[in-house]
């Protein structure tokens, strides 16, 4: 899906914003897309490299059926290079190793599993799930019909020709905003950054529940004004966005910079209040009082958790006990 033909049996790929032009035998960036005699085939179609059965907060998503579990799956590749990949022996595998793999499955396979294993969504994670669209579409298609939500967990890289064909099978959606630097995005990402701001517009324009999560990473992204400018943007885009700003640990191509401590994600989050979001939250240190989601209004305390889990949820349906307040998310 997404190409277009080109002399001498070229295509370009309209998949993702990098709009690959790629040459007979030849693979677009994330190694998984390649042309066959002037036709784009996916390599990955029906390939699981991964899948498991998760907590829905690992996403995460605070806001979408709290305490559900999704089924989540993935393929390898991604239209990414980040140097702190957390998953980059599956999403590099591609680029770095030349190759493909992943047990066979089909969307039938998937979305029986989901059901056998009791989750109320599918997860399109771990990698880009832009990258093996196809399979994400006909899973998700299916899921659909068997009442099954659909949510990506992505970096935002996609054409907005793909993302509204396949928006009416979407429920939800995280969006990975690493920086408010479009220079970030060239040196870190291999991407730039007007494309993810445009996608996040759309999610929440198509009706997408949709949560924002940033990665702080110390003398990257972690300057006062670009928080600053993060938390403007999502706000510019809904108020009610939650915005998950989780620990950087030494990874992949990134080894020599510290963990981030917890109190500068504590003071991220204090600068997202500040900013004027209703639910800004802290990740990957169990335990931070932003890992709780509070009454925007009156600040009453609605769900409490530490690391992936719910000690308790004191909604009323989608509203506050205390004011009454309508708590923005999917709550049922």
């Amino acid at each position: 899906m997404f190409y277009d033909r080109m002399e001498g049996d070229w295509v370009r790929c309209r998949l993702c914003p990098h709009e690959c032009g790629i040459p007979p035998s030849g693979k677009g960036i994330c190694g998984v897309r390649e042309n066959r005699g002037g036709e784009l085939w996916s390599l990955v179609y029906g390939r699981l490299a991964a899948r498991a059965v998760d907590p829905i907060e690992k996403k995460p998503l605070f806001h979408f059926l709290p305490g559900s579990r999704s089924y989540s799956i993935a393929t390898v590749g991604c239209n990414l290079r980040c140097l702190n990949c957390q998953n980059y022996e599956i999403s590099q595998y591609p680029r770095e190793e030349g190759g493909i793999f992943g047990e066979e499955a089909d969307p039938e396979e998937v979305v029986d599993d989901a059901i056998a294993t009791a989750c109320e969504t599918i997860a399109y994670t771990y990698t880009e799930p832009t990258i093996f669209f196809e399979f994400a579409y006909d899973v998700a298609a299916l899921a659909k019909r068997r009442g099954i939500r659909n949510l990506f967990i992505t970096n935002g890289y996609i054409s907005e020709g793909a993302l509204r064909e396949i928006a009416p099978l979407l429920d939800g959606a995280n969006v990975d905003l690493k920086s408010m630097s479009d220079d970030f995005y060239r040196r870190i990402c291999g991407a730039r950054l007007e494309p993810v701001l445009r996608a996040i517009r759309l999610y929440k324009e198509l009706g997408i529940w949709t949560e924002v999560t940033t990665l702080l990473i110390p003398t990257l992204n972690d300057g006062e004004e670009e928080l600053r400018a993060i938390a403007r943007f999502i706000k510019g885009v809904g108020e009610e966005i939650p915005w998950h700003i989780s620990q950087f640990y030494p990874m992949y191509k990134l080894l020599d910079l510290p963990r981030t401590p917890a109190e500068a994600l504590m003071r991220a989050r204090e600068i997202g209040l500040e900013e004027g979001l209703r639910y800004v939250y802290t990740g990957n240190v169990p335990g931070l009082e932003g890992e709780n989601t509070y009454c925007y209004n009156c600040g009453e305390l609605l769900i409490r958790r530490v690391g992936f889990s719910i000690l308790g949820n004191r909604l009323k349906g989608s509203k506050c006990p205390r004011c009454g307040s309508e708590i923005d998310g999917v709550w049922s």
